[in-house]
């Protein structure tokens, strides 16, 4: 018998059980053996591998609804005052998502839940833009905030709509599924709003071009976007989003709309009546505020369907200035006082320092950005000169010293 080796492991057929010859070479049972062992473990790898993708598919993207009362007790520790617009924008927050797991699930199916996108009416400074931010950050979602005044109806100078959707593209590093449960902020939507009710020869195209181009977007639908932003090019390659799940958060200041509010509820009634029966509480008109007062200033009725979800800010007044100033996890003070530390200077503020920051911003009427105008403004010489004082190991703000820098900032 001819003597013939394995060409795997090199033994002879006299010490194996089973030689198998092929064309060029031979292989022995335990070799055999051997090869099955690793192949099975090749694919056990294989099947956890793919195990492990699907399971990443179908959870990653997943957001598990927050109560509203937790919501709003994490805006509470960011946010001073304005309790109905934090509960209002935690209990649409909460069913957009609930309605995003909804259509996970395969129960309740033939119930569709509509989409809860959500409209903020304030003064300047009230904090709009901050609420949006802070909701973000606590559902850890994509966000972008972008500005209305830069858009223009779709083949005119400015941006095209489908820019919005570019912004929170970027914000989701591309990836499209997760900026497809993210949150849009879309600031100064007052500034778009129709400039008159009388026909043109000339087309409102950054008014109610916009708001005409807005429509589908806010409903849900796909739109192809174009990746770095700009305009769409025939040769750029886009993408396509659908905002079917995406939440669209708009805020404005409004300025005028509480002279229609006003009208409205007849504060100022002509004529011989004699006595009013409802109580009006004319410092907060924005209470008051609703479908009516947005069509007359200027939203068509169209836009302001798709925003179902009305609320209002109140405008600050000088307590609710001092908290921000002090009482938030990231107020003002809280962070000058960080940056010093940085260099081994404790910094403090005396109270009546405190009141006069505030008795400032509050007579700018520029709600909590005139605090850190303010606050600039007194802090710049000290930021500049006590880095390099090594002996100085502790500086105090008084009165005399705010005095002192705001008298260059005559009303």
């Amino acid at each position: 018998m001819q003597t013939v080796h394995c060409s795997f492991c090199g033994l002879s057929n006299d010490k194996v059980i089973l030689m198998i010859s092929g064309q060029t070479g031979q292989i022995c049972d335990q070799c055999v053996g051997n090869a099955q062992k690793i192949i099975q473990k090749n694919n056990q790898e294989s099947e956890n591998d793919t195990k492990k993708t699907k399971t990443e598919d179908t959870t990653s993207y997943e957001i598990i609804p927050q109560p509203p009362t937790l919501l709003k007790a994490h805006l509470d520790e960011y946010v001073i005052g304005q309790a109905k617009a934090k509960q209002n924008l935690a209990v649409a927050v909460y069913n957009h998502y609930k309605r995003l797991l909804q259509k996970n699930q395969s129960k309740n199916q033939d119930i569709q839940i509509d989409k809860s996108n959500i409209i903020l009416i304030g003064d300047t400074g009230t904090g709009k833009t901050y609420l949006a931010k802070t909701l973000a950050q606590k559902l850890q979602v994509p966000f972008c905030i972008v500005d209305a005044t830069a858009l223009t109806q779709a083949g005119y100078v400015g941006e095209d709509v489908e820019s919005i959707l570019s912004s929170l593209l970027q914000a989701a590093d591309y990836d499209v599924k997760k900026a497809e449960r993210g949150i849009i902020y879309i600031d100064e939507i007052d500034k778009i709003a129709r400039k008159s009710d009388n026909p043109s020869i000339t087309r409102d195209v950054s008014g109610e071009g916009v708001q005409q181009a807005l429509l589908k977007m806010l409903e849900g639908s796909k739109v192809n976007v174009p990746p770095q932003g700009g305009r769409k090019h025939p040769d750029q390659k886009l993408i396509t989003i659908n905002t079917e799940n995406i939440l669209f958060i708009c805020g404005g200041a409004f300025d005028g709309i509480k002279n229609k509010i006003s009208q409205r509820i007849n504060k100022n009634p002509i004529g011989f009546i004699t006595k009013q029966t409802d109580t009006v509480d004319t410092t907060h008109l924005l209470q008051y505020i609703n479908a009516v007062d947005l069509k007359s200033f200027g939203l068509i009725p169209e836009l302001i369907g798709r925003l179902p979800v009305i609320t209002y800010l109140d405008p600050l007044d000088k307590k609710a200035l001092k908290q921000i100033l002090c009482t938030p996890k990231n107020a003002l003070i809280k962070q000058y006082q960080a940056l010093f530390a940085m260099d081994d200077i404790q910094l403090n503020f005396s109270e009546d320092a405190l009141d006069m920051i505030v008795d400032k911003a509050d007579a700018y009427q520029l709600g909590a950005r005139g605090l850190r105008t303010i606050c600039e403004t007194i802090m710049a010489d000290a930021m500049f000169v006590c880095p390099s004082q090594k002996d100085i190991n502790s500086f105090t703000i008084d009165k005399n010293y705010v005095e002192e820098k705001i008298s260059v900032l005559k009303n």
